[in-house]
């Protein structure tokens, strides 16, 4: 578990970036191909704030100092008002620290979270080859609302995007 969830802060971008880009090499949990530059991710942090749509990290003590260790986002869904009560979950655990319930601590934070927020619907976009990703989201009650088969080419291999997604009660 973590020490402790936290809206994240400016100075954590690069940590957040480096979290994203070890996710990169495997092709299970996002589409970049290459890592992300911290200039490309600007805008991204832009696009979130606290009371909207904002990103959490979560934090523990390694080598006797706090360091993040994952974090979670919620971004809008498909940028039009009508959808401003249904939010993306975005959540990404760093190397060495996954499969020790920390993707479960900050979903369950995240779910929690969104009836101060005005979320009421969220969705998620996994790759169907991502058991571990898929297995959580059932765990928290999302359900498979979509796919989209081999819409992802991953170095030559097709690959189908799941959509899933959950009500929240506000």
């Amino acid at each position: 578990m973590p020490d402790s969830i936290r809206f994240a802060q400016k100075d954590d971008l690069p940590r957040i970036v480096e979290i994203y880009n070890q996710s990169v090499p495997s092709r299970v949990a996002t589409a970049d191909l290459e890592p992300v530059s911290l200039e490309s991710r600007q805008a991204w942090w832009q696009a979130h704030d606290q009371t909207h749509r904002p990103i959490w990290v979560c934090e523990r003590k390694v080598s006797g100092e706090k360091t993040v260790i994952g974090w979670a986002s919620l971004s809008s869904f498909y940028g039009r008002p009508a959808y401003n009560a249904t939010a993306e979950v975005s959540l990404y655990i760093a190397d060495g620290f996954q499969g020790q319930g920390l993707g479960s601590a900050l979903m369950q934070h995240v779910i929690e979270s969104c009836p101060k927020l005005g979320v009421s619907t969220l969705v998620g976009f996994v790759f169907a080859h991502n058991e571990a990703s898929r297995k959580m989201n059932q765990k928290f009650g999302f359900e498979v609302w979509g796919r989209l088969p081999e819409v992802a080419n991953l170095d030559g291999k097709l690959a189908d995007l799941v959509i899933v997604g959950r009500k929240i009660e506000v």
